[in-house]
């Protein structure tokens, strides 16, 4: 499969995260009352597309203002497992400007290792086109998560986005 294609689909996922961010109302973009409030999910979504779209983690430089727990929901990975340290929440514009990182970057990350070499991370014994692939259901599972809750507590959702034109080729 070509790389313009998984950024479009990449692109499309994020667009549709953008959506969801923007029209979450204050209320629940921090709501105590979620185990995983609303901008923790989408910086946790955010925070793991960047990371898989390096060529390793040796090689993964985290975003300016990044915080060591902020992506992790639930207890830590690493033992002993303690619960992540959570302060005060990144802004709506903040993650909408790492957003924007992750998609200046895309086409290029996705184009710059063959899709054969290994993921790069330990933890994932699988081909980089499977990352890919991987990385991009990761995104779209988190977005389906913000939107239902959205629908749920509001009753707007958010339009499907087929395909993003940036990356595309055309047909």
């Amino acid at each position: 499969m070509k790389a313009e294609h998984i950024a479009s689909q990449f692109l499309a996922s994020l667009t549709m995260l953008r959506a969801a961010v923007s029209v979450c109302p204050d209320r629940l973009w921090n709501r105590e009352s979620d185990d995983n409030p609303f901008w923790q999910i989408a910086y946790h979504t955010l925070f793991y597309t960047d990371l898989y779209l390096a060529p390793s983690e040796e090689a993964f430089v985290p975003w300016e203002k990044h915080i060591a727990d902020y992506p992790h929901m639930g207890r830590l990975p690493w033992p002993p497992h303690d619960e992540p340290r959570i302060g005060e929440p990144y802004t709506k514009d903040e993650i909408v400007a790492y957003l924007a990182l992750i998609e200046a970057k895309i086409s290029e990350s996705l184009a710059a290792i063959p899709d054969d070499d290994p993921s790069g991370f330990y933890w994932l014994p699988m081909t980089k086109g499977e990352t890919h692939l991987y990385n991009l259901r990761h995104v779209q599972h988190h977005v389906g998560q913000l939107i239902e809750r959205l629908r749920q507590e509001t009753g707007q959702g958010v339009d499907w986005i087929k395909r993003d034109e940036r990356a595309a080729s055309p047909r």
